[in-house]
Parts: structure tokens; C-alpha cells; sequence
């Protein structure tokens, strides 16, 4: 578990935040009063981050952060005086954020900012500037968000970037660049990815209205001005990957079964519908798998739906950790799940098809202090048929002969 330094002169407003904190995230939180007690920590610990009072009793101008920044620990300065020039002075240093003491709201606010930069951890940014000095300087701003950041100098080289790593989920772009500018590259990478898919910010010293107008009619999901504050920069960043998840969340919540998290009927079709034509011009082969608990009434008459809830959620857990990142796993509606394994061929089919079977065989869930155990149905369509439709009615038929030759099986083409 990851660990957050609290170095807080004020017992009773450091305890609250402690407390806070442990209420909300998922971290080890240790508290020193004074900086030879955050020594002590620094030295046995290392630290997500530290969250650091500007004025202690044996540090009353902010030594603590640049004893921190010494120790390669990211910090979150509090301070109960409003100084602006102070302020300014400290957000030129590489601290995260600079927050000042005023009630439970900035504590509040502490937590999300955690939170945040907890989360930014999963992402890759991509910084496209001709200039290195900017591209370092970006580098260690987004770094120092916690965002994993990869620079390049123009955008034919973003591009090839993107090919070698599709998962990046932002790139912040200059517009003027040597091979090929910003408006060129956001216009080409518009091409694959949605602005659902993928934030572009675009940044300019140039401030006329019509090249933004542009940049925004292509796909950028915002521009900004240079010179621009740290502050500025930060919030445009957090605001565009909140808002990339936020769709992300609405999408998967359109697209994904409420109980299981698996993918449900209306996605299946739309989804496979695309696939099934694609492979068949190709002359790939995939199977399609129909699969549904045995005796499903009854663990629910004896049991309870709690417990019949329960085994869902197993198996589409078995299901996904049993095939490809490629594949789609289905829920299609009460015990019965749908799967397309794609690109294999008609003997790993089958094979990968008992592989679940004999998993499923193997999984006892605790059931109040009884271990349910449970079996699966398959029927299997090992090359496809004319339509997706004909092979998930292959599919359904194998199935049927499945239960009614004594369940526990796979019946395939």
C-alpha cells in the first residue's frame, strides 16, 4: 500500500485530515509535527507524496519542501497566510499544488486532488514540440502530475509514437513544427480516434482566433495560450482526462451488463456484426460459444437469487480471464453468456471451450458456510456460417443437445 506524509505543526487540523484521508483513499498515512520528525519518516518511508505546512516550529520558511524535493518526494504545500508573492515563488519550484488552510472545504479538496493524481497514474500523455527546452519543461510538469509522459519533436514522429503505444490517452500538441505541424497532426489523428477516445491540446504563442477556431473544428478537445501558469496548464489537463473518463464511464454503462460487467446483448451484435463480416473477407476463422449454467433454477429455489447472483458473476469472471483481450464475452440474459473467440483455429476452439468447462467444474463459491460448486452447458459454432445470426443459432443448437445429453459438456460443429 502506497503511503502519504503529513507534516503539520497543528495536531488537531492534521489528525482531521488523517482522518479524512483514511476515510477516502486507499493509503498508509503517517504525520510528523515538525521537519526533524518528517526526516525520520523520509528516511524509513518512501512516499506517493507529501502533504507539507509552509511554517513549522524548527522550519518556519519552508525548508520542508525543499527537503522533500531533495528526497524526491512530490509535494502539496499548506499554508494558513494568503502571500501572494510567496505563492508565486514556491509554484515555480516542481510542487504539485499550493492550497491554502481555509476550513473542511480545502480538505475536500485535498482528497479529490489525491484522488486525481492517484488515478493519472494509468495514463500516457504525449508532448509534440520542436523545442526541447519546452518539451522538458512539459516532461516535468506532467511528471510531476503522475501521468506517464512521452516527447517528441513533430508530429510525424507523434504519429509513429501512437502506433507504437495506441493506449495513449492525451496529446498536447504545439501548432507550428518542422515535417508536420499541429492542425496537420490532429487532423490525421482524427482520422482513427474520436475525441471520445483520445483529448488533444493544442498550444500556441500564436493568439489568433481563427487558427483556434481550427484547431477546435478538427478534433482538438481545447487550446491554450502561451505563456500560460502551471496552475492553468494543470486544470486543463485534469479537466480533459475527467472528462474522457466521464464518457467512458457513460459509454460503459450503455454497453456493459449492470451485474457481471461483461458486455451485454445490444453491444454483442453491434460489435460482432462488424467483426463477423471483417474476418469472413480475410478467411479467418473464430468461434462463437453459447453457454449457459446448469440447473440454474435450482440454485436459486434452494439457495436464493443472491446466491444465484453470485454464480453469475463467477462465470463471466472465468469467461474473461479465460480468453484473449480480443475476444468479447457477453452476457445475452439471465444464466446464458455468448463469446467470440476470434482468430483460432477449429481444433483450439473446442479445446479452449472444455478448458472453461473444467475450470468451471473446479470453482466453489462459499455460500454462508456452504461451498456451491457448479457446472456449464457449451455449444460451439466452430467456423462460421453465412450470417452472424445462423452461426449463434448453430451455436444455440449445439447447446441444446449439450443439456439434453447430460449437461456438463461441449458440443461443437
Amino acid at each position: 500500500m502506497q503511503r502519504i506524509l503529513i507534516v503539520e505543526d497543528n495536531k488537531a487540523l492534521a489528525k482531521l485530515i488523517s482522518l479524512k484521508m483514511q476515510a477516502e483513499l486507499n493509503f498508509e498515512i503517517d504525520i510528523a509535527y515538525t521537519l526533524q520528525e518528517a526526516k525520520l519518516f523520509i528516511k524509513k518511508y518512501t512516499y506517493f507524496l507529501a502533504l507539507l505546512d509552509l511554517n513549522l516550529p524548527d522550519a518556519p520558511n519552508g525548508e520542508i519542501v525543499d527537503y522533500a524535493l531533495e528526497n524526491s518526494i512530490r509535494p502539496i504545500v499548506l499554508s494558513g497566510i494568503v502571500n501572494k508573492a510567496i505563492r508565486k515563488q514556491l509554484m515555480q519550484k516542481d510542487i504539485i499544488d499550493y492550497i491554502h488552510k481555509d476550513g473542511i472545504e480545502s480538505i475536500e479538496y485535498i482528497i479529490s486532488t489525491i484522488m486525481r493524481l492517484y488515478q493519472n497514474q494509468q495514463y500516457k500523455v504525449l508532448v509534440v514540440d520542436d523545442s526541447m527546452l519546452f518539451r522538458h519543461k512539459m516532461q516535468k510538469l506532467i511528471q510531476n502530475m503522475f501521468f506517464q509522459v512521452y516527447t517528441v519533436a513533430h508530429g510525424e514522429e507523434a504519429l509513429g509514437m501512437l502506433h507504437t503505444h495506441p493506449d495513449i490517452k492525451i496529446i498536447i500538441t504545439d501548432h507550428f513544427m518542422p515535417v508536420m505541424d499541429g492542425l496537420e497532426l490532429t487532423k490525421e489523428i482524427r482520422k482513427t480516434y474520436s475525441k471520445n477516445d483520445l483529448g488533444i491540446i493544442a498550444i500556441s504563442s500564436n493568439q489568433d482566433e481563427e487558427i483556434t477556431a481550427l484547431f477546435l473544428k478538427n478534433g482538438a478537445n481545447d487550446y491554450l495560450y502561451k505563456p500560460f501558469s502551471k496552475e492553468e496548464f494543470t486544470c486543463r489537463l485534469n479537466n480533459t482526462i475527467e472528462a474522457l473518463e466521464n464518457i467512458e464511464k457513460i459509454t460503459n454503462h450503455a454497453n456493459r451488463d449492470f451485474l457481471t460487467g461483461v458486455y451485454n446483448r445490444r453491444y454483442f451484435y453491434a460489435n460482432s456484426e462488424e467483426y463477423f463480416q471483417e474476418a469472413k473477407e480475410r478467411g479467418e476463422n473464430f468461434g462463437i460459444a453459447m453457454i449457459d449454467i446448469d440447473n440454474f433454477k435450482n440454485i436459486n429455489d434452494t439457495y436464493g437469487h443472491d446466491a444465484g447472483d453470485k454464480v453469475i458473476v463467477t462465470l463471466s469472471q472465468i469467461l474473461t480471464t479465460s480468453v484473449d483481450a480480443k475476444d468479447i464475452v457477453a452476457r445475452f440474459g439471465g444464466e446464458e453468456f455468448c463469446i467470440v473467440l476470434k482468430d483460432m483455429p477449429q481444433n483450439a476452439i473446442k479445446e479452449k471451450c472444455e478448458f472453461i468447462r473444467k475450470k468451471v467444474t473446479k470453482t466453489s463459491i462459499k455460500i454462508h458456510d456452504t461451498l456451491l460448486t457448479f457446472t456449464v452447458s457449451i455449444g460451439v459454432a466452430s467456423s462460421p456460417e453465412d450470417t452472424l445470426e445462423e452461426s449463434i443459432n448453430t451455436a444455440d443448437m449445439y447447446l441444446y443437445n449439450a443439456k439434453n445429453s447430460g449437461k456438463n459438456r461441449v458440443v461443437s460443429s
